[in-house]
């Protein structure tokens, strides 16, 4: 990590940019650069996050970024395969043991459950749809039986 860091950091003072201005330029902190450029991988929280920040450093300073981008994974390979079964099983229990405490949630933070309408509920809707439907279906079509039907009334009128 540190040859990464030495090649941006004499690629930066070659073409004269201050830390100042390159961390304004890209929207970062100067300690950020600083770090990437000392190769103090430690100081930042994800190695993924270093990644993509020492690909954009690349890209600014006119280095290829794909290169530094395989520097840094051939490095991050290294440094992980250095690591012992037991401290990756240590890390897995540390971080089982964090996943089943209890955290104290503020009513604004926590999960709102949703209400939700049971499946027979839903058919019960639909099957009373169908049964009115059907029963307007067959009222309409079978009007002939209608007691409201009006008959003809003839009126003599004598003149």
């Amino acid at each position: 990590m540190k040859e990464i860091g030495e090649k941006l950091k004499e690629t930066r003072e070659s073409i004269g940019v201050s830390i100042e201005e390159a961390a304004e330029d890209l929207k970062m902190r100067p300690s950020q650069l600083e770090n990437i450029e000392a190769g103090n991988m430690e100081a930042f929280k994800d190695v993924f996050s270093l990644k993509y920040f020492i690909r954009d450093y690349s890209k600014y300073l006119g280095l290829d970024y794909e290169d530094m981008i395989d520097d840094y994974n051939e490095y991050l390979f290294d440094y992980t395969s250095k690591l012992s079964l037991d401290d990756i099983k240590k890390a897995k229990k540390k971080m089982s043991k964090k996943e089943t405490t209890k955290r104290i949630a503020s009513p604004y933070t926590m999960e709102k459950k949703k209400f939700r309408i049971p499946p027979i509920v839903i058919y019960l809707i639909i099957l009373l749809a169908v049964l009115l439907i059907g029963y307007f279906t067959i009222s309409f079509f079978n009007h002939e039986n209608d007691d409201f039907v009006e008959d003809p009334v003839v009126m003599n009128v004598d003149y």
